[in-house]
């Protein structure tokens, strides 16, 4: 059983990012079973803003975190691109670590922290959070039920507009572009609903040439059976995030699917030739709902193996992706 310093899990973290503070900090704050024991940006100003409003003792330097005594583990919204530094580094200090998706940017990274926080016995977690909102589940069990006959396809889209200028995601080194931050987001739904085996059938990437990032994109996927699953993401859009299934004899769709806030009811649209319905879903906090997984692996009360081969089967996916996609410079 993985062992805390008390009663409550004392956890530290790791960049000020704006999911940090709309989403992940209110959800750690309101959980009874954690402790915010600290938090640290490369800006004291910045770190300071934050403890005042949640809590801890500011920090100025990622170092300075994982020096604190007593901290069990530690939380990292950083951008994608520092998430193998610093995921390895915190494993290195003994922390228990959730971080942000992607884990890391690439395949051997992933490969490589997942593998070094088994061997030492810490939880290392990926918080792809749309994957613990239960609205998911209960689309799987309509689809189960018979509700569209056999699966025929899939399709999923997240798309935002542009961002303003001098945002990470325009930041080639820094926050890699609109593929790695969000475009992992309908590939993970993919593989809740067609499983691991997914294979590339294609791509198409549009690149912007003054930032060398991608902004937008297709991906074609396939299981072995030859259900398709056709994906769109980008940042040059109007703001969607949605997808749907479609059977033998109708149809399913979710829209709202990845972001969710806590108060929202979400809508099933159940179509069929002759009948369409909405089913209002139950409210439900992902957010929370991570947290709970976390604080549960870390007690020796979860065990996230398969959260964390989903993981890894994600950045292979990512990684076959992007070597098969046709980048067109815009």
């Amino acid at each position: 059983m993985f062992n805390c310093t008390g009663d409550r899990l004392r956890i530290g973290i790791m960049g000020c990012a704006d999911i940090a503070w709309r989403r992940t900090l209110p959800a750690l704050e309101d959980d009874p079973a954690v402790e915010i024991a600290a938090i640290a940006s490369r800006s004291a100003a910045t770190a300071r803003r934050f403890t005042d409003r949640f809590g801890g003792v500011p920090l100025e330097g990622y170092d300075a975190l994982l020096d604190v005594d007593g901290l069990d583990a530690v939380y990292i919204p950083l951008p994608g691109l520092m998430h193998a530094e610093w995921v390895t580094r915190s494993l290195e200090a003994g922390k228990h670590v959730l971080v942000e998706k992607p884990l890391t940017a690439g395949a051997a990274e992933t490969r490589r922290v997942v593998a070094y926080a088994r061997e030492r016995g810490l939880v290392l977690l990926e918080n792809y959070m749309f994957l613990y909102h239960s609205q998911h589940a209960a689309v799987r069990k309509t689809l189960d039920d018979g509700a569209i006959g056999e699966l025929r396809g899939f399709t999923s889209a997240f798309t935002i507009p542009p961002k303003p200028a001098g945002d990470i995601r325009y930041q080639r080194d820094v926050g890699g572009g609109a593929f790695l931050d969000f475009g992992g987001y309908p590939v993970r739904a993919a593989q809740y609903f067609l499983g691991g085996d997914l294979r590339v059938v294609g791509a198409v990437f549009r690149r912007d040439r003054e930032h060398d990032v991608v902004m937008s994109g297709s991906v074609l996927l396939a299981t072995p059976e030859g259900i398709p699953a056709r994906l769109t993401f980008g940042m040059e859009h109007s703001y969607r995030n949605t997808y749907a299934l479609s059977g033998a004899t109708g149809r399913l769709l979710l829209d709202r699917a990845f972001t969710p806030p806590e108060s929202h009811r979400p809508v099933l649209r159940v179509e069929r030739q002759d009948h369409a319905e909405e089913i209002t879903l139950a409210a439900d906090h992902q957010f929370a709902n991570v947290i709970a997984t976390f604080t549960a692996a870390v007690r020796g009360e979860r065990d996230i193996t398969p959260q964390q081969e989903g993981s890894l089967r994600q950045a292979e996916l990512i990684e076959e992706i992007r070597r098969a996609a046709l980048v067109v410079d815009v």
